[in-house]
């Protein structure tokens, strides 16, 4: 059994609803993860952040201006009476559910519950078409046996009993529907796996249920060896290994969730990233196999904070490091990038949270610098710190001030700290370099 996901754009018009359908129809089994609505889940924010405000009457217009759209979704999709009263009925009791909540008071759990409802009315509204189309299809509720533990981390123990449990009780079905994103907590309340976490929730139900393969369907046809929006002319891999699909998803490639590839790499379940407009291309396919050496990509990630950190006691200090790193774990801040000299040490985080009790205590026994509005500019490939040729990319050098650089970490990952604002001039000069230069052996 293969599973799908598909994201809110591949369902976020009644176009693509039925181009979804014609892929999905091929006669096998399989499980189709969905995210919410395209526009929907950003509403819900909204919704969110008006209650947290107390703005009612604001919070009020933008879910009577959400259920119209859903109406009149319904009204397009639906020809068979029965099936649209049904989903009628579905729809206008999740809309006032959030008209009840919109003059409650605001905590965590009442977040969570508006930005779950975009996945639930997917879901239903897609299972009841797909039965009106003549096929045999079955809901299964993500909150049945979608499930994090006290670290929010996926409970991989519970998901397997109860979805291969609820898969072998439901009746018979060819395709079975769930939500991607939301899941329960330990204490059985509503919570989720971040915004993008419906790609997360497919990879973990792959894994769970020992998939053939597991697709990510989106609206590009593939991972591009650079940023598109910035670059012209980047191309689709064709292949790329956990690996490197791991790297490029966690320092900007947008198109895949950062955490997606754990749970397939575990289970050795290849990962295909699809076009939903264009089916038939092959995409990226992501496995344990690797194929070339050299760069295959380059991706940015935003939002970047770099902290110096200079102090005369750090030479010959073998405890200096401890005490830097001690302080980031005590406020739970993941670094990004770290470099060292004799008497200084450089890192990154993307949290600032916490970035002022951080420096309030690395300035009692050092001097700290901090620089904001950084990106981080990762090339991914094979070996690509052994590659005879990865040296052009330090061409760059002679472009603009690099602020940090992070080699030899990682075979297959050398990172580059920009300023923000030289970022998409860096993508399009590396991209010169390396992929004009016939960098990619």
């Amino acid at each position: 059994m293969k599973v799908l996901k598909f994201g809110g754009t591949s369902v976020g018009t009644i176009q693509n609803i039925k181009s979804v359908t014609k892929i999905i129809s091929d006669g096998e089994k399989k499980i189709v993860v969905l995210s919410a609505m395209s526009g929907t889940t950003n509403a819900l924010v909204e919704i969110a952040s008006c209650v947290k405000n107390k703005e009612v009457e604001i919070a009020n217009k933008t879910i009577t201006n959400l259920f119209k759209k859903y109406r009149e979704v319904v009204e397009e999709l639906f020809e068979n009476i029965n099936l649209k009263q049904e989903v009628n009925i579905y729809v206008e009791a999740i809309f006032n559910k959030l008209t009840k909540i919109s003059s409650q008071t605001y905590n965590e759990l009442l977040y969570n519950t508006i930005v779950a409802q975009g996945e639930l009315l997917s879901t239903f509204i897609f299972t009841k078409y797909l039965i009106q189309q003549g096929i045999k299809a079955q809901l299964l509720p993500a909150l049945d046996f979608m499930r994090i533990d006290r670290l929010n981390e996926p409970d991989n123990f519970y998901i397997q009993q109860n979805l291969n449990r609820i898969i072998r009780n439901n009746l018979p079905a060819d395709i079975y529907i769930t939500q991607g994103f939301i899941c329960l907590d330990t204490d059985g309340n509503i919570a989720n796996l971040q915004r993008g976490g419906s790609d997360y929730t497919a990879t973990i139900i792959g894994a769970a249920i020992n998939a053939e393969e597991v697709e990510i369907w989106t609206d590009i046809d593939g991972m591009h060896n650079n940023d598109p929006r910035f670059v012209e002319n980047t191309q689709a891999i064709s292949n790329l290994s956990y690996e490197e699909a791991a790297e490029l998803a966690y320092f900007g490639a947008r198109i895949l969730h950062p955490q997606t590839v754990m749970p397939a790499r575990t289970a050795n379940i290849p990962v295909r990233l699809k076009y939903t407009m264009c089916p038939e291309l092959h995409g990226t396919l992501i496995n344990n196999n690797v194929t070339d050496k050299g760069i295959k990509a380059i991706a940015a990630k935003d939002g970047i904070t770099a902290i110096k950190i200079k102090s005369a006691r750090m030479l010959l200090a073998y405890g200096f490091l401890k005490k830097v790193f001690e302080i980031f774990e005590k406020y739970e801040t993941p670094i990004d990038m770290i470099t060292t000299s004799e008497i200084a040490v450089s890192l990154t985080i993307d949290n600032t949270t916490f970035l002022d009790a951080i420096i309030d205590e690395l300035e009692k026994f050092s001097t700290v610098e901090v620089d904001e509005n950084q990106s981080i500019i990762c090339l991914v490939g094979h070996s690509i710190v052994n590659h005879n040729k990865t040296h052009k990319l330090f061409n760059v050098l002679h472009d603009f001030s690099i602020r940090m650089i992070s080699y030899g970490g990682s075979e297959n990952n050398i990172s580059l700290l920009v300023n923000t604002k030289d970022k998409v001039k860096a993508l399009r000069n590396l991209n010169d370099y390396v992929f004009e230069s016939s960098l990619i052996a």
